[in-house]
C-alpha cells in the first residue's frame, strides 16, 4: 500500500514541491514547525533512514542542506532543524526548518491551520533562494 508520501509525489494528493529530482523530493509540510518546513523525502518507499540503500541517504542530505542554507537566508533563525522522526509516515522524510529553540522540535506544537497563503509565499521563497543557489534544473515551477 502506497504511503501518504507516495500519494504527494505521485500527484494523487497535492503538494507545495521547492525540489524534484530523480532520487527524492522535497515539499512544505502540511503542518510546519515553523515557516518554510520542508519534508526531503526519498522517491523510494524506505520506511527507516538505516534502510536507505547506499547513496540514496547521503543524496537526500545533501539536499536537507541545501534547502536549509536557503531557510537560514530567508528567516534568519538562531538554528536550522533537521529531525528524522518517522513515527507519524513510515516512509523515510528528513524535517528541515527554522528553530528559534528547542521547542521547534515538540510535533504538539506544528501548525494544524496553517494560513495557504503564507504556506504559497513560504514554497516562492525557497524556490527562488534554491534556484539563485544554482539548483534550478531540480526546482519545479509550481
Amino acid at each position: 500500500m502506497a504511503t501518504v508520501f507516495t500519494k504527494i509525489i505521485n500527484g494523487e494528493i497535492p503538494g507545495r514541491f521547492v525540489w524534484s529530482d530523480d532520487q527524492v523530493v522535497g515539499f512544505l509540510s502540511i503542518n510546519p514547525l515553523g515557516p518554510g518546513h520542508v519534508l526531503v523525502v526519498p522517491r523510494e518507499e524506505v520506511d527507516q533512514w538505516l534502510d536507505a540503500p547506499d547513496g540514496l541517504f547521503e543524496h537526500a542530505m545533501a539536499v536537507a542542506k541545501g534547502i536549509g542554507s536557503v531557510i537560514r537566508d530567508t528567516w534568519s533563525p538562531p538554528r536550522v532543524a533537521l529531525m528524522i522522526a518517522g513515527f507519524e509516515v513510515p516512509h523515510l522524510h528528513i524535517h528541515v526548518h527554522p528553530a528559534w529553540g528547542l521547542e521547534a522540535f515538540d510535533f504538539s506544537r506544528a501548525e494544524s491551520d496553517p494560513d495557504q497563503d503564507a504556506m504559497d509565499r513560504h514554497v516562492e521563497a525557497i524556490r527562488a533562494g534554491l534556484r539563485a543557489a544554482g539548483h534550478g534544473a531540480s526546482v519545479p515551477a509550481s
